[in-house]
């Protein structure tokens, strides 16, 4: 798939094709980019369980046609019961990856979903929330074909997902092995749909529903309250932002590793790289990602923990010249350094008036912690197992501390009127990906389409992958791999078009008001458009 494709009046893309339509039907009724957002999250949330779903969080990057920009941080923090002593009296000594006690991390999605409805109502009046959450209450209640993805998916972890009984009778069994000819159905996520399309958003943290979600967590053995709903509330902040040659890039603030996207983007900037696909695209991409994990990884979890302040990193010229003389054209600096993992779904909006919205929504890891809530049809998030269980130190657990998200949406506004919305699913590659898009488009004038259809590479260990090697897509340029190889990088071929590469996507508008989108074929997605 190398066409991209063009609209005027609105634009939708996501990682499945029915997300995406329920974004667009949302902009045809007259909503704006941020209800169209809300729609497709809330569609993919039922089609999509394996990578997304209420139970979650999200970051919003959002842009103004009058120069605004802005963050919303739907993250949810450790429960005030997960404490270190816990993890220790049930003979942990690292953070568990499934189960009970690896939910233990409040769900920011909703709440996400309700500060973007109290933005969009500054712009004009909100429309019914029955009309935004219509389609994922029908694919929750009737059913809907289930995708390659979550089949694949379904047919690796179930050994590791077994432990939970509720899951297991809800995924399990010959209907989950099989894609496309299967009807899948969870009438229980559909009466919790119903529930927040009738009593409102809040109801998830303070209602009802809210109480049987606690009541479901505790059965499990998640540490996670009714007292931990009440409080929680996503929150709006400022983005990240650096400028480079034609663009000022935005991504999302620490706890998320937005700081990283732009790091490698603004060291490449540097570096002498004329030809895309080249051995110098490549290599040059690869070792200023290596320089930006490197100070991820040293410094980037919550803010309130953190020694360094991520902006100020991305402001210290001298510093960032110094790590881009550091990097080597010619020769590959030793990895792996430690790498992080999780599952996710990007999706992007722009409407009719120029608002532009880049939002990721996750569980983390392929149906989270797989703990399937009966009452109410949620799969809860384990992004709390990226917890260490240390006293201090980075990340170590704390009560109502912040985990660190491999999450950030990505955003440029260009100097020549161009806005563009771009991202991707897949933990440590989400800045490789990203990386690799927009230098394609932006650097290289490679076309949208294309920028995102082209073989890819990716650095460390991903979703479904232990290898910590450079993995390449094997349709790439021979000739380049062999150079990367005579470099010193450990290259690994992988099929072409494999999902470790992420679920891409991107939206762009022109100051002429045309939109062009592009969709990843590595998943079950589409740009949506009138």
């Amino acid at each position: 798939m190398l066409h991209t494709f063009h609209a005027t009046r609105g634009m939708v893309t996501s990682p499945h094709h029915l997300a995406s339509q329920s974004g667009l039907d949302v902009l045809k009724k007259g909503g704006t980019a941020l209800e169209a957002v809300i729609a497709t999250a809330a569609t993919l949330s039922a089609v999509y369980p394996h990578m997304t779903g209420l139970g979650g969080d999200a970051f919003w990057l959002i842009a103004y046609p009058d120069g605004r920009t802005c963050v919303i941080e739907a993250c949810g923090a450790a429960a005030t019961n997960a404490t270190l002593a816990l993890y220790k009296e049930a003979g942990h000594s690292t953070m568990p990856w499934r189960g009970g006690l690896a939910a233990n991390s409040m769900a920011g999605t909703v709440s996400g979903w309700q500060k973007a409805l109290q933005q969009s109502a500054a712009l004009k009046p909100n429309l019914p929330l029955q009309d935004l959450l219509q389609d994922a209450i029908y694919y929750a209640e009737q059913g809907y074909a289930v995708s390659d993805s979550e089949a694949t998916l379904l047919r690796e972890k179930q050994a590791e997902l077994a432990h939970n009984p509720a899951f297991m009778a809800a995924y399990a069994g010959k209907e989950a092995l099989v894609a496309h000819a299967e009807i899948r159905r969870n009438p229980a996520l559909g009466r919790t749909l119903r529930h927040l399309a009738t009593d409102g958003l809040e109801s998830f943290y303070t209602g009802t529903v809210a109480k049987a979600l606690a009541a479901d967590l505790a059965a499990t053995g998640s540490p996670l309250t009714l007292q931990d709903f009440a409080t929680y509330s996503a929150t709006l902040t400022q983005p990240l932002q650096t400028d480079i040659k034609g663009c000022t890039l935005y991504n999302t603030p620490p706890p998320t590793q937005g700081v990283a996207s732009l790091a490698i983007l603004k060291l490449f900037d540097t570096l002498e790289a004329p030809h895309a696909e080249s051995f110098a695209h490549v290599h040059g991409l690869v070792e200023a990602t290596k320089q930006a994990f490197l100070y991820r990884n040293a410094h980037v979890g919550d803010p309130a923990f953190m020694t360094e302040c991520a902006q100020s990193f991305l402001n210290d010229t001298k510093r960032i010249t110094q790590l881009a003389n550091s990097i080597d054209m010619q020769k590959a600096l030793p990895w792996p350094a430690p790498s992080q993992q999780g599952d996710t779904t990007w999706m992007g909006a722009i409407d009719a008036s120029g608002v532009a919205v880049s939002m990721i929504q996750s569980l983390y890891f392929e149906f989270g912690s797989g703990v399937f809530l009966p009452q109410t049809g949620v799969i809860w998030q384990n992004r709390g197992s990226s917890f260490q269980l240390a006293e201090t130190g980075w990340n170590a657990l704390k009560p109502g501390r912040k985990p660190f998200h491999t999450l950030n949406p990505a955003l440029a506004r260009f100097h020549d009127g161009r806005t563009m919305v771009y991202g991707t699913m897949g933990g440590e590659g989400q800045p490789q990906t990203q990386a690799a898009l927009f230098s394609r488009y932006a650097r290289y004038g490679t076309p949208l389409q294309q920028a995102v259809t082209a073989p890819r590479w990716l650095l460390g260990r991903t979703w479904g992958m232990e290898s910590v090697s450079l993995k390449i897509e094997n349709n790439f340029s021979p000739h380049v791999v062999q150079q990367l190889k005579d470099a010193g990088h450990d290259v690994e071929l992988v099929p072409a078009f494999s999902s470790i590469m992420g679920h891409a996507g991107a939206i762009v508008q022109h100051q002429t008001g045309v939109l062009e989108g592009a969709s990843d074929p590595r998943s079950d997605g589409c740009v949506a458009a009138f």
